[in-house]
């Protein structure tokens, strides 16, 4: 059976232009570990590691598990992107929703 998980990983990390390091760094482990993730597909994550690994690649840890689903879609860009608004301060989200305003005025 196929390594989707690790394919998964691997291509995400590669388009964010992270190494192996990099992404170990972020996460907060070793070179190895994600190596082994990515090509032997024997390791399964923990669910705090699987969760630090989809934030640093900007998707959920249901895209990572979900076999069926293989491209990155509109719904769940949106859904990285409210999470990401969500953890922000309300001044700062307040901030990004004038920008937003601006911007859709221009159109």
């Amino acid at each position: 059976m196929a390594n989707l998980l690790g394919a998964k990983i691997k291509e995400l990390r590669k388009e964010k232009g992270l190494t192996l390091e990099q992404l170990a760094e972020i996460i907060g482990s070793g070179k190895s570990y994600i190596w082994e993730l990515e090509n032997k597909g024997v390791k399964r994550p923990s669910a705090e590691k699987l969760a630090a690994i989809a934030k640093a690649l900007d998707v959920t840890t249901d895209y990572l598990l979900d076999n069926e689903q293989t491209e990155v879609s509109e719904g769940l860009t949106q859904e990285v992107f409210f999470r990401k608004l969500g953890q922000l301060n309300k001044g700062d989200q307040e901030k990004i929703l004038d920008m937003i305003d601006m911007w859709s005025k221009k159109s």
